[in-house]
């Protein structure tokens, strides 16, 4: 190898992304990749999505999003400028970068599983050629790029920070959220190398407003842990307030929006009905997980992590008591839940509470059926599906169900309508926080 020839590379590769000559890779179009191509193609970047799923490819390239907050015009606007996806992963080695944006869920076991990413990474090392970066943006415990993706590549012949480059980006996405778009949004970066983190800067700086660089890939990895773990924890702490005041017959939400007047030291976490979303209810446990390594017990963060995952549970309790104040049992009455997708205004059902709640009342059972109008059709999952589709909310539909359980708070919802005609709410949301005759806050 000729003395230079390393430098020489990274000096073209960052050359490529300061003058938008570079192609960029997108791999999994999901929630994270969508967005993000749309960024890259935005900026004036030729970029190649891959993805596994046939259908997202041939909807993509004939300018549909199958994502609601994203719009099929954002879509047609980037195939206008070169955009295009394949389901050819041969084809790994034409972009100058590779993001990997895919699932990181956990097993039975309630262990990491990183089969997304090692499927991933195996269907592309093989095409990879000098003079790419890789990226990893799929949330996941430290040590993951180094003790997984590194050998990999390595194992292709290929120097990593010499002739290919590594590095590891959270995202962090919001989905829904139009206060923050993906360029605006700052992007941790932490490279395998000091050259691989000139070349991530160089990739992010060219597509976002700020790039924060770390020091190393597991710093990164950690980073995008304690960003979640944080909030988890903090939810957690107001579901257990929630308990807490709900037996000493005090209103949580009148309290936590009392709390919220202080204006120093104090933020406002609400609770709910469980947590939702790819990455709170499931981002803790990455780290429990390998700080049993460590021979570490992260007591704090499992407790909380119980109290989260025990709320659809409480919720169900709660639905038992309010109907049996009313002379009825869970078993054989009509349950309305409505929203189910995860958090409000989205589409998105990840790891959606609703779920487990509509699972556990059906065990009861409950004949459950859901409004919500993000999701008129209940979606093929990996682990759920129900054959429902949802009901329109009218008077008179509202009237003909036992109990109404609000499970999402979308902003659409008719609440005076809702609260005017059903028999019975029980509020996980604190939507109702007048004392009103047919609803039960939860």
């Amino acid at each position: 190898m000729q003395p230079g020839y390393e430098a020489a590379i990274l000096k073209r590769l960052i050359s490529a992304f300061e003058n938008r000559r570079a192609t960029v890779g997108i791999v999994g179009l999901g929630y994270v990749g969508l967005p993000l191509m749309l960024t890259y193609a935005e900026t004036g970047f030729k970029v190649i999505g891959f993805d596994i799923d046939a259908e997202k490819v041939e909807k993509l390239n004939q300018g549909q999003s199958y994502i609601e907050h994203i719009r099929s015009k954002s879509i047609q606007q980037a195939r206008a400028v070169g955009f295009e996806a394949t389901t050819d992963f041969s084809r790994a080695s034409e972009p100058d970068a590779l993001i990997i944006c895919v699932p990181t869920p956990l097993n039975a076991y309630r262990e990491p599983d990183l089969s997304f990413i090692l499927s991933t990474a195996d269907a592309l090392v093989p095409h990879m050629r000098p003079g790419q970066v890789m990226s990893l943006e799929s949330t996941t415990y430290p040590g993951t790029t180094e003790e997984e993706l590194l050998p990999r590549i390595e194992a292709q012949g290929l120097k990593v920070g010499e002739e290919v480059f590594l590095v590891y980006s959270p995202e962090r996405e919001d989905p829904g959220n139009p206060e923050f778009n993906t360029r605006a949004i700052p992007k941790i970066c932490g490279g395998v190398t000091p050259a691989c983190q000139q070349a991530g800067i160089a990739l992010y700086g060219a597509a976002v407003e700020r790039v924060v660089p770390v020091r190393s890939t597991r710093t990164a990895e950690l980073t995008k842990l304690l960003e979640n773990i944080h909030r988890a924890v903090n939810i957690g702490l107001a579901n257990e307030m929630k308990i807490i005041a709900d037996k000493m017959d005090i209103d949580i939400y009148e309290v936590i929006h009392a709390a919220a007047t202080k204006p120093f030291g104090f933020t406002p976490y609400f609770p709910g009905p469980g947590l939702g979303g790819h990455c709170i209810p499931i981002d803790p446990f990455y780290l429990t997980w390998k700080a049993r390594q460590y021979g570490l017990h992260t007591r704090f963060i499992e407790l909380a992590g119980e109290i989260n995952n025990d709320m659809p549970q409480w919720v169900v309790n709660k639905v038992t008591d309010a109907l049996n104040s009313c002379g009825k049992s869970v078993n054989g009455s009509r349950i309305l839940v409505l929203g189910i997708a995860y958090k409000k205004d989205v589409d998105d059902m990840r790891e959606s509470p609703s779920i487990r709640l509509i699972e556990i009342l059906q065990k009861k059972g409950a004949e459950v059926a859901y409004s919500d109008p993000h999701v008129p059709v209940f979606p093929k999952m990996r682990a759920h599906h129900f054959m429902l589709n949802s009901v329109e909310l009218t008077r008179e539909s509202i009237a003909s169900y036992d109990l109404l359980l609000l499970a999402t708070n979308h902003s659409a919802f008719d609440y005076d309508l809702i609260q005017k005609h059903a028999k019975l709410i029980v509020d996980t949301r604190g939507v109702y926080l007048d004392n009103l005759a047919n609803v039960v806050k939860s």
